[in-house]
């Protein structure tokens, strides 16, 4: 037999459904806290790359003032062409490695939550 009444059956019910909405709440929590950061990262990340777009204009443009020949105008092309290649190598590793940081800490919103 049962050693409980049904009064303790459901305030254990009841123990249980808070335990789980706090679960759902904390999770919400987290999960709107890793949304923020992720915006202000984001922000912060566009700032860096307008400064980098800004450095890169303002040296070709030195750049092509310094150039007085089609030798040196090809020379310029080619030295601007491979840094604007590396800054969107950097950006597309920026953008995995925010992936993959987003991904790992979406993640770990479930860690310790066995109530979900």
């Amino acid at each position: 037999m049962d050693n409980y009444s049904p009064e303790q059956t459901a305030a254990e019910k009841a123990q249980r459904v808070v335990a789980v909405n706090t679960n759902l709440i904390e999770m919400m929590f987290d999960a709107q806290r890793l949304m923020l950061g992720e915006i202000a990262f984001a922000g912060n990340e566009w700032i860096d790359r307008t400064r980098s777009e800004t450095h890169l204009l303002s040296e070709f443009l030195s750049k092509l003032a310094e150039a007085h020949s089609v030798d040196g105008l090809r020379t310029m092309y080619e030295e601007c062409g491979q840094r604007q290649v590396d800054f969107m190598r950097r950006d597309l590793d920026r953008l995995f490695r925010g992936g993959k940081r987003v991904m790992e800490a979406s993640s770990r919103l479930f860690e310790g939550r066995p109530d979900l």
